[in-house]
């Protein structure tokens, strides 16, 4: 997952070099998506771990 998030990123980057405004936003948009679904997963790992050992 972290791979894809900084994958998007990097064509983001390089698209918004190019001058390709959409590409870099529809790929900014797709890494900010990851970066949520990464974030609220490891949220519930650790919740439910937590409760888990507890």
């Amino acid at each position: 997952m972290l791979e894809w998030i900084l994958i998007a990123l990097l064509i983001a980057a390089v698209a918004s070099i190019l001058g390709f405004r959409g590409v870099a936003g529809a790929a900014a948009g797709v890494a900010q998506i990851l970066v949520v679904i990464l974030l609220v997963g490891l949220a519930l790992l650790l919740i439910f771990g937590v409760l888990a050992f507890a």
